[in-house]
């Protein structure tokens, strides 16, 4: 199976604009991801998709770079794009925001893709204040590791513990946290980008429900890593921190 990692990336993040060249470590954060990609040996190609001549002429330095059309409403649209003009298999989705991400994950979801249409990660709760942050997405899961539901609310409801402290809660059920990283079989992949937004994905804001909803089986690999994603620029320093401390290790 011949799988693709594209990651896609635009300049105009509310929150933090250019931040795919916003420095960390003295290397563009796109490069920091790439180079993890990189070491993932489930990856057949790597590319990045953006919508921004400065981004392209950036990152053609050191990844292959293919542009797309600026008025994508998602990445898993802006990703579609450069799918459908490749040959292969299966697309994995990195997260450009995450430049620590483990090349295991990258692997494990890439892998998983030989026995599902869809797959993506999670990894068990530990922190305290990501037990209620509405930006930490929950899943649940079934026997067979396939996806349930996906959740800006804390799920599953443990009634014996409803009223205890958060912290009493989190000792009472594994919860999973949802990692942003999806693995897709080509045509699942153009087939999902086809479908209209749907109800819950609407409610939720969560493109991985348009799946769900849809009959799209979505097989979660659980793992130890945790996300450290840049989102505003108060997180760069954060993760220079953390680089440092897995290079001096």
């Amino acid at each position: 199976m011949k799988v693709i990692g594209i990651i896609p990336a635009r300049w105009g993040s509310t929150r933090f604009p250019g931040k795919p060249l916003a420095l960390i470590a003295g290397r563009p954060l796109l490069q920091h991801v790439v180079e993890r990609c990189q070491q993932a040996s489930a990856l057949a190609e790597i590319i990045v998709a953006t919508d921004d001549e400065r981004i392209l002429k950036a990152v053609e330095r050191f990844c292959q770079v293919e542009m797309t059309a600026p008025d994508h409403p998602s990445g898993s649209d802006r990703i579609a794009e450069v799918a459908a003009r490749r040959a292969g298999d299966a697309i994995v989705n990195i997260q450009g925001d995450e430049p620590l991400i483990a090349p295991s994950v990258i692997n494990a979801v890439a892998t998983a893709l030989t026995q599902a249409e869809m797959s993506t990660a999670a990894t068990p709760i530990t922190n305290l204040a990501d037990y209620d942050d509405p930006n930490t997405v929950k899943v649940v899961v079934n026997a067979a590791g396939r996806a349930l539901y996906f959740s800006r609310r804390t799920i599953p409801y443990v009634r014996e513990t409803a009223a205890a402290p958060p912290r009493e809660q989190l000792a009472a059920f594994p919860f999973l946290k949802h990692l942003g990283i999806y693995g897709y079989r080509r045509d699942t992949l153009l087939r999902l980008v086809s479908l209209p937004i749907s109800p819950l994905e609407r409610a939720e804001k969560l493109e991985q429900l348009r799946a769900l909803e849809n009959g799209i089986p979505i097989a979660v690999v659980q793992v130890t890593h945790d996300s450290a994603g840049v989102d505003v620029p108060a997180d760069v320093a954060r993760v220079e921190h953390l680089l440092a401390g897995q290079t001096a290790g």
